[in-house]
């Protein structure tokens, strides 16, 4: 809940970078776009049914549809405008909390509310049972059928978790509008309060969600559970903008170095973020080597690491030789309807 968020507000950084760029060039912005959003939309189509299910880019493909909306308001306006999408979801989630809350007051409505939540879960209580299965020693064709089902649930989770998206979205624009991104020196009580307000505020918001329900539990929806949904989520948001804060101080200070290593790795974002689909899928599913389950819970974090710093290395072998990277190349080409070069020039 941190990181797609942080994704989500680097997607809207490049949003309004890409706005400035085109004004500063006179070129007109509106097509291009609706281009981009669409070409975005047909990869992202591609790896949630094809790849992993876990997909996010579908979801920010439809909702930088909205973005354009967006493009005349300043920037103060942004950052209001994009705090209060985000606040919408956990908003959402605790209203219905409420209503369960009210519902549990008597034997007969908690007993209607629990039937109607069981029933509406049916399908996801299946698709985690199958999930556990198919993907542990399924074939390949059984895990794109599973995922076109996921799909649907993913569709319908939209209405939830894409406010907090756009949300995300707008305040990444706000950042860059304002000049707050790229000078954080010019604002330094912004940066200060995402450090050392935004930050604690999360952890103690992350904590009480984590006192109130350890798990989002998949066939009960109380009062209990969806207050600590909704408390996850505000966590998250201001997790997100407190990392934010410290990855800047860090990366403008005595990081910098280690940023300039990683850069590479940040111009090939879409490619990156594909290829651990690719990698993970075929590391862990039933048709790839089949360790689904079997990695112990404290060597995940060193996998991820160890094929975050391949993927750094690869970077650095690709763009010395080539200004793109792969789907960076494709997703350009399809923007512009014609191939962009490709090889560095001498």
């Amino acid at each position: 809940g941190k990181f797609f968020t942080l994704f989500s507000l680097l997607f809207g950084m490049g949003f309004a970078v890409i706005v400035q760029r085109a004004e500063a060039a006179g070129r007109p912005f509106a097509l291009l776009y609706l281009r981009r959003s669409v070409a975005l939309l047909v990869i992202g189509l591609a790896h949630a049914l094809l790849v992993w299910s876990g997909d996010v880019l579908v979801t920010y493909a439809l909702l930088s549809f909205l973005l354009l909306a967006f493009q005349p308001v300043p920037a103060r306006w942004l950052a209001w405008l994009g705090g209060a999408a985000y606040l919408a979801a956990p908003a959402m989630m605790f209203g219905i909390a409420l209503i369960a809350g009210l519902m549990s007051l008597s034997p007969e409505s908690a007993a209607s509310w629990d039937a109607a939540i069981a029933q509406g879960t049916g399908d996801v209580r299946a698709i985690v049972d199958d999930a556990s299965r198919i993907y542990a020693a399924g074939s390949y064709a059984e895990a794109v059928q599973l995922r076109v089902r996921e799909f649907g649930i993913m569709v319908n989770n939209i209405f939830l978790f894409g406010p907090m998206v756009l949300g995300m979205f707008l305040l990444g624009a706000a950042l860059v509008r304002s000049g707050a991104i790229t000078q954080p020196a010019s604002r330094p009580r912004l940066f200060a309060f995402l450090r050392w307000g935004a930050l604690p505020l999360g952890l103690l918001a992350m904590g009480a969600s984590f006192a109130l329900e350890s798990h989002t539990p998949v066939d009960r929806l109380d009062f209990r559970s969806g207050s600590a949904q909704a408390v996850g989520m505000l966590g998250s948001g201001l997790m997100c903008l407190g990392y934010l804060g410290w990855l800047v101080a860090f990366f403008k200070g005595p990081g910098a170095r280690l940023g300039a290593w990683l850069a590479p790795a940040g111009r090939m974002a879409l490619t990156n973020y594909l290829m651990q689909s690719v990698v993970c899928t075929l590391v862990f599913y039933g048709y790839g080597l089949g360790w689904y389950g079997q990695l112990p819970r404290a060597w995940h974090v060193p996998f991820a690491l160890v094929l975050f710093v391949l993927q750094v290395l690869l970077a650095h072998v690709w763009l010395a030789r080539f200004r793109f990277g792969p789907m960076e190349w494709l997703w350009r080409s399809a923007t512009y309807l014609r191939p962009q070069p490709m090889r560095l020039r001498a």
